[in-house]
């Protein structure tokens, strides 16, 4: 008997007078001890799949076809005994654990709840489970962290966090969706060892959805592969990556962003230069606000960007790979000097420095937190025109019209709103806006890291592209060392607020000189034991 058996799962959610078939005729199994990947880019149905499991969806959706959990047919169950299912039977842990958990509530707080839900358990005894669940999981020096809010803790002890809520009643499945997707290489290769333990360590089986490949053949025992609402192959992992049979698996499998960018032409201009520039946070107490140490985010960083190339900047959450470059775009105070384009813009303020923002642009990591849902593709797109008074004498539409077809969108499309536009879409909208004021320098803050595989490939050569035909700089900020070894010339990995290494991309990813360096390269290439020892 299987634990659970899906057999012809079909999802339709009814919108606009209209059905929408989300999932279509699935059927799939997962064993005592199993761990089943469901692999596909976004809107495959992947997610709706598993939620439908166990009675997750809007309201509008209808379920039909047999789900049966260790060989009962669960599917269209009263919602009370769904209820009891969910963490008792199986449990969910979501991609973006900061979301998923509530602001307002402490750690202790969020996974006692669960316990009181479930078990009865409360006081003394609901305090123990709490602080065994969380060395479990691996937070150090948990009985400190009870009392802690979700704010102040990392992306990875968040993550640990929502793992070991989802532990707290000893379920048989662990259904996790993307858990890994928006952390760095070194702490998702602890969450993926961490899950590989609670599997051995606690019986479980786990569900494991995600788009990244490299995920997969590291973690899962068997591989369905999902397309347009369908499994399109299924089979064992091993099998499945040495001899893909469906078109759509080699594409997936081929989708990794290669190549490398076009060399930086020897008489580039310098665009942006930084002497030992520093950033400290300064950490105050006391009624009269006493300066009682710093938060020192970036220390003594020396940087240089000519136009066409692409500095990458590699290291873990924390490290000041985005506040050394807020630095540069003073967006944020430092100290050091800063020149952009033959000019000192330290002592810039006001009209000086809003002079200079068409010159400089960000793509950030989450284009839809960072699009107005209030605005169309076109106002987006083309606010930045009217603020820096670019319009006179110029047809706007047109001149919109031309940069998206540019960045790889239909024109015809302006008129919609970013939650039209699939994840893709929304960065190629983020990427117009910034691309259409025809800037000199462009930072790129994690521009691919929540975006399938085949959309990052597409990305990588859109932005090589643009750089190339404008002889763009580019500062580009990854914890994917794949696409960064795809876009950079060179390479800065910083630690703590320190650069710990730099230079060509050939000369850090071939011959890296430090140890950090080379734990990093190891965790973003499967061997994780290795760098764990580094990293410790």
């Amino acid at each position: 008997m299987s634990l659970l058996e899906v057999r012809d799962l079909k999802v339709t959610f009814a919108q606009d007078g209209r059905k929408i078939a989300a999932v279509k005729g699935v059927s799939f199994t997962v064993e005592k001890g199993e761990t089943v990947a469901l692999v596909g880019e976004s809107g495959s149905g992947k997610s709706v799949t598993a939620l439908s499991t166990v009675g997750l969806l809007a309201d509008n959706a209808t379920v039909e076809g047999s789900v049966r959990w260790k060989g009962r047919d669960i599917a269209g169950l009263p919602e009370d005994e769904l209820r009891k299912m969910r963490g008792d039977d199986i449990s969910f842990i979501f991609q973006e654990p900061m979301t998923s958990l509530n602001p307002l509530h402490s750690i202790e707080r969020q996974i006692m709840e669960s316990l009181e839900l479930h078990q009865g358990l409360r006081g003394d005894k609901a305090r123990a489970r709490v602080l065994d669940l969380l060395n479990k999981v691996g937070i150090r020096d948990a009985e400190s962290r009870l009392t802690a809010w979700p704010h102040q803790l990392s992306g990875g002890q968040r993550q640990r966090v929502m793992i070991a809520m989802a532990l707290a009643n000893g379920p048989d499945l662990l259904v996790a969706d993307e858990p890994t997707t928006a952390l760095d290489v070194t702490i998702q290769a602890q969450i993926l060892e961490l899950l590989a333990g609670l599997k051995r360590s606690e019986g479980l089986s786990l569900l494991f959805i995600t788009h990244d490949l490299n995920i997969v053949r590291r973690i899962a025992d068997r591989v369905c592969v999902m397309q347009g609402g369908e499994i399109v192959e299924q089979g064992p992992a091993a099998e499945v990556f040495a001899r893909p049979q469906h078109p759509y698996t080699r594409k997936l499998l081929a989708a990794e962003a290669t190549g490398r960018p076009d060399p930086v032409p020897a008489d580039a201009a310098e665009v942006v230069r930084s002497e030992h520039l520093k950033v400290w946070f300064p950490i105050t107490k006391g009624f009269f606000k006493r300066v009682t140490g710093h938060v020192k985010a970036v220390n003594d960083a020396s940087v240089q960007v000519r136009a066409g190339e692409t500095l990458g900047i590699v290291g873990e959450s924390g490290s000041g790979k985005t506040t050394l470059a807020l630095a540069l775009m003073r967006l944020i105070g430092s100290e050091g000097p800063v020149t952009f384009m033959g000019r000192d813009i330290t002592r810039l303020g006001g009209r000086g420095l809003r002079d200079l923002r068409r010159d400089m642009q960000i793509v950030f990591q989450d284009p839809y937190g960072s699009l107005s849902p209030r605005m169309t593709a076109e106002q987006i797109i083309a606010e930045g025109l009217g603020v820096h008074g670019l319009e006179p004498g110029r047809n706007r539409r047109e001149m919109v019209a031309g940069i998206m077809a540019e960045t790889g969108l239909d024109p015809a499309t302006m008129t919609r709103y970013p939650h039209e536009f699939s994840g893709g879409q929304r960065q190629r909208i983020a990427i117009a806006r910034a691309m259409i004021l025809r800037p000199k320098l462009v930072v790129l803050d994690e521009p691919t890291s929540a975006l399938d595989m085949t959309v990052q490939v597409q990305i990588v050569e859109l932005l090589r592209g643009l750089q190339r035909k404008w002889g763009l700089a580019y500062i580009f900020i990854s914890h994917d060392l794949r696409v960064i070894r795809a876009m950079s010339h060179k390479v800065l990995v910083m630690r703590a607020g320190d650069i710990v290494e730099s230079g060509s991309t050939e000369q850090i990813f071939d011959a890296p000189q430090t140890d950090y360096t080379r734990a990093l390269m190891k965790a973003a290439f499967g061997e994780l034991a290795a760098a764990e020892e580094v990293l410790a």
